[in-house]
């Protein structure tokens, strides 16, 4: 895979790897354990420039593109999952509807602090009745005068807790249901915005996953991303995004599985020789690498549709499906390669397993995946 990177992207690549190996990995089983943000860690990542790689260096980014954002959020995700979508949220999710949709006053007021790391940001599309159907978003926005007054609760927001700003579709016209929903930029500062419920989470620990209440809280008229009911389409195309940071994440997930399964299959000894003599486990690491790499190779492919402006959509759908189940197929593997051990949390497999599941979910299901990439090859 090395072939298909260029010399820029490989260098990334190896300082990426090394700080998460050196400094991610280390505390990647106790922050997870005790549900703790890695706050020190995301700051030197904002120094090394990792929180915006892909924008460019006028608002602060690294001027880089997207490929070598996959491979960024790929290696720290090597190490811990949970890192990885602090990252890829705040850089999928609320740097790039704002770069994309934004009016110039608004990437110049939002972009510089968020790529510098200096403010988190944060994407809130769901709600108790609103998951996978966007049109029953019961959050309102109503117009009065020139300000807009927004009203109710989101739920599932990655570094909800930690986020200063915020992405968040509100409905304009209830009754147009998916055409009658648009975008905000909210700054969590603004009064009558609040974090509600911080939930208790299967896998990826590190992060908060928070409820988003909004009682009244007033937006100038700036605070409208793109324009009135096309908050629907602001929300698809960044999903389609965010499917390729989960994508990355996903891959990050099986490769760590991988690796601490040759390692421990080398290791393990058993009837006088090494588990990796044996052709069942030989077969699980071939399988576990084929699925890694035929994921690896779908996401390479939808990240460089985006970089050269085409339609991606199907791409980063069939990209983000089949990474998200070779990282479950791949920890499944790994904790039975790792048998007994792989069940207990001396071992890093059950993490992986854990972590791998939410990217069967999180940004669009399996389902909606296979919704996406069907439609778009029985239309008319």
């Amino acid at each position: 895979m090395d072939s298909l990177l260029t010399e820029d992207q490989l260098m990334l690549r190896d300082m990426v790897r090394k700080f998460a190996k050196e400094r991610i990995e280390p505390e990647a089983g106790d922050n997870e354990r005790n549900h703790r943000f890695p706050q020190e860690i995301i700051n030197e990542a904002a120094e090394m420039g990792l929180m915006g790689i892909a924008y460019p260096e006028e608002f602060g980014g690294a001027g880089m593109d997207y490929l070598s954002y996959m491979i960024a959020v790929e290696e720290v995700s090597r190490a811990c999952a949970s890192t990885g979508v602090i990252i890829s949220a705040h850089s999928s999710l609320a740097c790039d509807p704002i770069f994309r949709f934004g009016t110039e006053h608004q990437k110049q007021k939002y972009l510089p602090s968020m790529l510098s790391g200096e403010r988190i940001g944060a994407f809130s599309l769901s709600e108790s009745n609103a998951g996978s159907d966007a049109g029953a978003t019961q959050t309102t926005a109503k117009k009065v005068g020139d300000k807009w007054i927004l009203n109710g609760s989101k739920l599932w927001a990655t570094n909800g807790k930690q986020a200063g700003i915020f992405v968040l579709i509100a409905s304009t016209e209830p009754e147009l249901k998916t055409r009658g929903v648009s975008a905000f930029i909210v700054d969590a500062n603004t009064p009558g915005y609040s974090v509600g419920k911080v939930e208790r989470k299967l896998g990826i620990k590190a992060t908060s996953t928070t409820e988003i209440i909004l009682d009244n809280v007033e937006l100038s008229e700036d605070a409208l991303l793109g324009e009135v009911n096309k908050g629907f389409k602001i929300a698809m195309v960044t999903l389609d995004g965010g499917r390729l940071g989960i994508a990355s994440q996903a891959l990050g997930i099986a490769r760590a599985s991988i690796e601490d399964s040759i390692k421990y299959a080398k290791e393990r000894k058993q009837f006088g020789q090494s588990i990796s003599k044996f052709q069942a486990i030989q077969w699980m690491i071939a399988d576990m690498w084929c699925q890694y790499e035929s994921a690896w190779l779908l996401t390479w492919r939808a990240s460089k549709m985006k970089n050269e402006g085409l339609d991606y959509s199907r791409e980063a759908a069939m990209a983000k499906l089949m990474a998200s189940e070779a990282a479950m197929f791949c920890a499944n593997k790994c904790i039975q390669i790792h048998g007994g051990n792989g069940y207990t949390e001396d071992f890093n497999a059950e993490r992986y397993y854990r972590d791998a599941k939410i990217t069967e979910i999180y940004e669009g299901t399996s389902e909606i995946q296979r919704l996406v990439i069907s439609r778009s090859l029985l239309k008319d």
